[in-house]
């Protein structure tokens, strides 16, 4: 035994030192692991046991003026996969092949790339996902998100826009609120149990996402639909390249339908060619024709310089001015400024123009508002063109007064004439009324913004008169309307190409409102390229403004006569309310606000007071006593208040007044 130990002791000593230094060894492992690093490896383990898992938002919904939904959502799931994580990747791609009816291996072939990261469905239903959802795959992320539908299909197209499968607004309203309107993702974290299925325990950390912000233009779907309807029916009647309309009101900026055709479906942006879907009425620039003779006629008005009643040689139809042939449509002789308007001669607003001069002009372009943005909210909108007086040729002024070396887009021209129907004031267009948080509370909201006054009160009032006659016994009787007071004017230009005016290419243009007395509703239309006679305003445009304008006041009990018969409180409110209106139509004479009626002090609603021509204080005192709200902005007097004086609205309701 002894000789047996002698023999093996070196072997057993070594034996002996490998054991105890492997428990040394194995124990300064346990240390390193479990004290060192145990953290770390905590953190390991804890996430190969759990899956961080993205929650989408819901996007906000897009709704018109009475809060119909223009948008929704609805719920798809996306399939991705980092194909290095992927260990079952011939199960994988089985398992999808079925719920969706591909080829297993398009889906072999996107697992074996080098890539970090491939999508593998983007638009999955929950009835094809199935089990998908509950299965564990290594690699696999699964993730539920929203799909933009559009239930109107073509209504509104343009202006609302669409997103791409990453649920992100690439157009129209979609884009330009897209911050608004995407919120915030949470995520929460699921953990792998025995039997392999991802599941969320109580306890687990998680944050909720925050659902985006809801929107409400100002558009109303019911006019929307008409004018659409009818720049298609007229487009294909005249043979157009296109059509582009608008209406709004023009008292206080807001645009209820804006639409060019042809037009496409926003769930199928694809199938289209892109140059469908800009925003024509702000994107696109034309030569406006005779409508821009509002402009001139409102120059020669200015300081007097031209009056109601001085005539002016019309030359029988042709006049040579410089270089360039001006024919009227008709052979005129002597016309006053009144009558050049009513029937649209070319002559006869040369001849007016050369008295008053390019400055004059320039600046009465620039009051309303052609050559600088309107300032609506979205984007692409453009400037136009309008040249400073100093770059002018010899024959610019002649030109420019009859609509010609001079761009304009259609919300230029609606807001312009808008301007002539409310009585001069200039107003911001509107397009969105109001952005609601998912609670309800209102986080962006606009309201009526007046940029300037173009002229004074009585020059508009000659001018809307003018463009009465137009319709009555001038070039626009196309658009009269039975039983209502129309007032507007045409436009007929011929379009630029290859260095020279086309013979056979036109723009037919037409913008006009009602009731005369009391503007409630002015819509644009215009038609380019349409074929003759239709290139005519007149036989092209007038003739869809009539018939939108019908279908509106048919359909829309708010659009009253002037002669109506009243309610009984506005009955009331008319015999009580003694106005006194001066020559510069300043109300003198007012009833204290808390004396125009019973009906301020015993129901909800109350009499919008006049508080234009009073200083603020007077202002704020007067509003206050009519139990209304008020928002001022600018400094001096009062010279623009919304709602209109004498209307019947809800107490508490909020004035917007500018001062100046």
């Amino acid at each position: 035994m002894t000789k047996t130990y002698l023999k093996y002791r070196p072997r057993v000593a070594v034996l002996a030192v490998f054991i105890v230094l492997s428990w040394a060894g194995l124990c300064l492992r346990l240390f390193h692991v479990q004290v060192l690093n145990g953290e770390h490896y905590q953190k390991t383990v804890v996430k190969q046991s759990q899956k961080k898992q993205g929650i989408s938002p819901t996007r906000g919904n897009i709704f018109d003026r009475k809060n119909r939904p223009l948008t929704r959502n609805i719920i798809h799931y996306t399939l991705s996969a980092n194909p290095s994580m992927v260990i079952d990747k011939d199960d994988l791609a089985e398992e999808i092949s079925k719920r969706t009816g591909k080829p297993k291996e398009v889906y072999l072939k996107k697992l074996n790339s080098n890539s970090k990261f491939e999508y593998l469905e983007r638009d999955l239903q929950k009835e094809k996902l199935g089990s998908l959802e509950t299965t564990s795959f290594e690699g696999l992320n699964l993730e539920r998100k929203f799909r933009r539908y559009y239930p109107h299909n073509h209504i509104a197209a343009q202006l609302i826009g669409f997103t791409n499968l990453d649920d992100d607004g690439i157009s129209g309203i979609e884009k330009d609120f897209n911050d608004y309107l995407k919120g915030s993702p949470g995520w929460i974290y699921k953990t792998k149990g025995w039997s392999g299925k991802i599941q969320h325990k109580s306890g687990m950390p998680f944050k909720r996402p925050v659902d985006g912000n809801n929107i409400q233009l100002t558009i109303d779907l019911e006019y929307q639909s008409i004018l659409e309807e009818e720049l298609k029916k007229r487009q294909l009647e005249t043979r157009s390249s296109s059509a582009t309309g608008i209406i709004m009101d023009p008292q206080t900026g807001e645009i209820l339908a804006m639409a060019t055709t042809p037009s496409f479906d926003n769930n199928q942006y694809q199938s289209v060619k892109p140059e469908l879907h800009r925003i024509r009425s702000i994107t696109d620039q034309f030569e406006p024709g005779s409508t821009f003779k509002v402009v001139s006629a409102i120059s020669a008005l200015y300081d007097g310089q031209i009056g109601l009643q001085d005539e002016f040689n019309c030359e029988n139809g042709s006049f040579k001015y410089y270089s360039e042939e001006i024919s009227d449509h008709e052979e005129f002789g002597m016309l006053t400024l009144s009558q050049i308007i009513q029937h649209s001669s070319n002559i006869g607003i040369i001849k007016m123009m050369e008295q008053v001069g390019p400055k004059t002009l320039f600046s009465k372009s620039r009051d309303f508002g052609f050559g600088s943005k309107t300032g609506i909210s979205l984007n692409g909108e453009v400037t136009g063109k309008l040249k400073k007086h100093t770059e002018w040729s010899a024959v610019s002024l002649g030109m420019i007064a009859m609509g010609h070396e001079v761009a304009v887009t259609a919300i230029q021209l609606a807001v312009a004439y808008s301007s002539i129907a409310n009585g001069g004031y200039l107003l911001k267009p509107l397009i969105v009324n109001q952005i609601m948080a998912p609670e309800g509370s209102i986080v962006y909201d606009e309201e009526p913004i007046v940029a300037r006054k173009i002229a004074d009160t009585v020059s508009m009032k000659n001018l809307r008169e003018m463009l009465r006659n137009v319709i009555t016994k001038g070039t626009g009787q196309n658009a009269k309307i039975a039983g209502w007071q129309v007032a507007g004017k045409t436009g007929t230009a011929q379009k630029w190409k290859d260095g020279d005016y086309s013979d056979d290419k036109f723009i037919s243009n037409f913008i006009g409102f009602l009731p005369y007395e009391d503007p409630q509703l002015l819509a644009l239309v215009m038609l380019d390229e349409p074929s003759k006679p239709f290139h005519w305003g007149n036989e092209g445009a007038a003739v869809a403004f009539k018939r939108i304008m019908e279908r509106i006041i048919n359909m829309d009990d708010s659009i009253l006569l002037p002669t109506k018969k009243k309610p009984n409180d506005i009955i009331e409110m008319d015999r009580v309310i003694a106005h006194v209106k001066n020559e510069d139509n300043k109300v003198a004479n007012k009833l204290p606000p808390m004396q125009l009626s019973t009906l301020t002090r015993n129901t909800t609603k109350t009499i919008v007071p006049e508080v234009r021509g009073l200083s603020m204080r007077r202002a704020m005192a007067t509003l206050n006593n009519s139990n209304l709200k008020y928002k001022i902005s600018g400094s001096g007097k009062v010279y623009w208040q919304h709602p209109k004086p004498g209307l019947i609205v809800d107490k508490g309701m909020t004035c917007v007044v500018e001062l100046k």
